[in-house]
């Protein structure tokens, strides 16, 4: 058994895009010596992606605790905060009780993750706080593997843009000389569409959603994406490359 630490620990912990096998051995290992897990859900009877990798890797009678987020609230800002704050009173309620807790986040923690928001929420809280991350496999790793996709190489720029921020970030980024990767599109998928035509870039993209689940769904190069698709969808727009290390 882990000794106890004197300070209370926060552990964020990346469970990647969904696939249980696509997780490290020392996420595993943090897990399972954790006295509790921490899940992020939409909703307290759901089980959501994370918890649902935590699951294949821990073994039965483990702490495993859902927390509600507001994770697809973007427009009412008093209730994504309130979210914040009860999931951060509660959590410190943990970690005073048990001395460390692993948060599990799909993804990486340190890549568009709630845990950023858990941390920085509890620090007021709980002043002596120690907060660790656990590296995870990223959807646009998977992406690129599943589909053969190269994300860079020589001296090529890599650009990840949440086309959340808006098409025109996207449509900058895809004008540029670099490999851009498009993370949370799914309901914006016209404007995507849209942006890789403008730019010349709808002949080489590639897509996906649901990666490592049943409900997959991947499509070549040059495939229109026929939206809406899944919020978590991915896309990865390679950099045009006209012989062999050519951007070296």
């Amino acid at each position: 058994m882990t000794p106890r630490p004197s300070a209370p620990l926060l552990t964020g912990v990346g469970m990647g895009p969904g696939d249980p096998e696509l997780v490290t051995v020392k996420a595993v290992r943090v897990l399972r010596e954790a006295a509790v897990i921490v899940v992020p859900v939409l909703d307290s009877g759901e089980t959501g992606r994370a918890e649902a990798t935590v699951l294949q890797h821990t073994e039965p009678g483990a702490k495993v605790e859902r927390i509600v987020f507001a994770l697809n609230e973007r427009e009412d800002r008093a209730r994504r905060e309130a979210a914040w704050d009860a999931a951060g009173a509660r959590v410190a309620e943990l970690l005073r009780e048990h001395g460390s807790v692993a948060f599990a986040t799909i993804g990486d923690p340190n890549v568009y993750s709630t845990f950023t928001y858990l941390a920085q929420t509890l620090r007021p809280l709980l002043p002596e706080l120690v907060v660790e991350t656990v590296p995870g496999i990223t959807a646009m790793q998977d992406l690129a593997a599943r589909s053969g996709t190269v994300l860079a190489e020589g001296t090529e720029p890599l650009t990840l843009v949440p086309v959340t921020a808006g098409s025109q970030v996207l449509r900058d980024a895809l004008a540029g000389p670099g490999t851009v990767v498009a993370y949370k599109f799914g309901r914006l998928a016209a404007q995507v569409t849209a942006a890789l035509r403008e730019t010349g870039r709808d002949g080489t993209a590639v897509w996906g959603s649901s990666l490592g689940l049943p409900d997959e769904r991947i499509r070549p190069a040059g495939h229109p994406l026929d939206g809406p698709l899944p919020y978590l969808s991915t896309l990865i727009a390679p950099a045009t490359r006209t012989r062999r290390g050519g951007k070296l």
